[in-house]
């Protein structure tokens, strides 16, 4: 909790583009019943100014590009999640929320690892089968949402409520 507020605290970790037009659409659907939290990769320019509930954001590094090669990967990864323990050290989220995006893993991993909820929910692009953030995620998450039926009758923990596009 936020020492002045007794609203939860969710650390909402953003993407870029499809993946954060559809995390701030289910934010704006919780208005400001919570204390949010931004995780934003470094690179990313744009997320920051569409937030409509303001709070905090912090920057990582993107753990993968396009082109990043498996070992620049591997140690953007290692860093990522590094930078993730301070941040989730000094926030102490109730749950972190995702949408997508390849930096949800580490932070994910991380605040598994600190008794922290996790909460995934894979991108509306998936109709039948899951992205490689998705895959992993779901070994992860404590609650996986899927925006299409078909994926929620192929994965037993996964959860269908609509779609937020």
């Amino acid at each position: 909790h936020d020492y002045g507020s007794d609203k939860m605290r969710l650390l909402i970790v953003l993407g870029e583009g499809g993946h954060t037009k559809q995390l701030l659409n289910l934010v704006d659907l919780l208005c400001d019943t919570y204390d949010y939290h931004y995780i934003i990769s470094k690179e990313d320019n744009l997320s920051a100014n569409r937030i409509k509930y303001p709070g905090p954001i912090y920057r990582l590094p993107r753990p993968r590009g396009k082109h990043t090669g498996i070992l620049n990967s591997i140690f953007r990864t290692a860093l990522a999640g590094i930078q993730t323990l301070g941040i989730l050290l000094r926030v102490r989220p109730a749950a972190i929320v995702s949408a997508g995006p390849a930096s949800a893993v580490p932070v994910s991993i991380v605040g598994k690892l600190l008794g922290i909820r996790i909460i995934f929910i894979e991108s509306a692009s998936r109709v039948s089968a899951l992205s490689l953030t998705g895959r992993i995620m779901y070994r992860w998450a404590d609650l996986f949402f899927v925006q299409w039926p078909q994926l929620a009758d192929k994965l037993p923990r996964a959860v269908y409520a609509g779609r937020l596009v």
